[in-house]
């Protein structure tokens, strides 16, 4: 089995490029056959993972966060390959958040994390799909699309060049709430349902968590066939304040504010205002009017380290 490595040197504030060798050498000690590149440009890593693909690497792996890793497998599905003969896929999570391994499953420290491709364990998993905003073609996503005030606060965070992790998206969501805390209105469809509101945020959940340890839907798993939503009403500026503690616990859902459902098909249209959003960490748009996501069940396999825990 030939691992492809593509490593954002830049990723976690540049600790991705400190840890090269690092990797290296823990690929070696479990015998794994591998080729390590670094991304250059943005969607860089989308082209050499579709060519790595086509080339007949046996699993491509980022060594990012996850953006990268959005990157990769977007390249991945635009590879045309069918499911059987695509390879599978990983992250070596060095990146700031690395909410995306999380919810696939992929967790500890770097040396784990290589020893989890070692043993590989394999899961077939559901990707989104999104369309709207910058990319009315569509892009394939994970963990989860964010729209509202969880973007606006991914867009901060971005930003902040001095922490990482959980810290770094805590600062960036109490920055946020001095610049984003009115909400748009904005129609919500899916399950057959529509309702128009005031909305603050939208998550529309693959995975488990955003931010590095906001867990917005603590239920959810990846290979179950559908999203879990969390939407949030618009609470005053104080109240924010207050529903921080429940997101970081994932108890938000016992908040009368929180709605929470699944769905595998969901369109947000902005009435009044707009739309930013983010899809597993990238820019989806800063302004949209309308977006949809539906869930591709079972569209890859990921290589790792067992069961989702919470």
């Amino acid at each position: 089995m030939k691992y492809y490595i593509i490593v954002n040197p830049i990723s976690g504030r540049g600790y991705a490029e400190k840890v090269i060798p690092h990797i290296e050498a823990g690929l070696k000690r479990h015998g794994l056959a591998f080729d390590l590149v670094r991304t250059e440009r943005p969607w860089h890593a989308a082209d050499l993972a579709e060519s790595a693909a086509k080339s007949g690497y046996d699993a491509i792996v980022t060594a990012s966060g996850d953006g990268t890793a959005n990157e990769a497998i977007n390249g991945l599905m635009r590879s045309g390959l069918s499911k059987k003969a695509m390879p599978s896929f990983s992250i070596l999570p060095v990146g700031t958040g690395n909410d995306m391994a999380y919810g696939l499953g992929i967790r500890g420290n770097l040396d784990e994390s290589i020893a989890a491709l070692a043993a590989g364990n394999r899961q077939r998993i559901d990707l989104g799909f999104v369309q709207g905003g910058d990319y009315p073609d569509g892009r394939y996503f994970a963990n989860g699309v964010g729209i509202g005030f969880d973007a606006e606060g991914g867009f901060v965070a971005a930003k902040i060049r001095w922490a990482r992790g959980t810290l770094a998206y805590l600062i960036a969501v109490i920055q946020t709430i001095f610049i984003y805390y009115k909400a748009p209105t904005v129609e919500i469809s899916y399950n057959d349902i529509s309702y128009t509101q005031s909305s603050l945020m939208v998550s529309i959940m693959n995975g488990q968590r955003m931010g590095g340890g906001f867990y917005m839907a603590p239920q959810s798993e990846v290979d179950d066939g559908h999203f879990d939503l969390c939407i949030a009403a618009n609470p005053s500026r104080a109240r924010i304040f207050g529903l921080i503690p429940y997101f970081l616990k994932g108890t938000q859902a016992t908040q009368p504010e929180i709605t929470t459902g699944r769905t595998d098909r969901i369109t947000v249209t902005a009435i009044q205002g707009s739309l930013p959003a983010h899809c597993d960490g990238e820019t989806l748009c800063e302004a949209g009017k309308a977006l949809t996501a539906e869930i591709v069940p079972g569209a890859m396999e990921v290589l790792n380290a067992g069961p989702q825990v919470v």
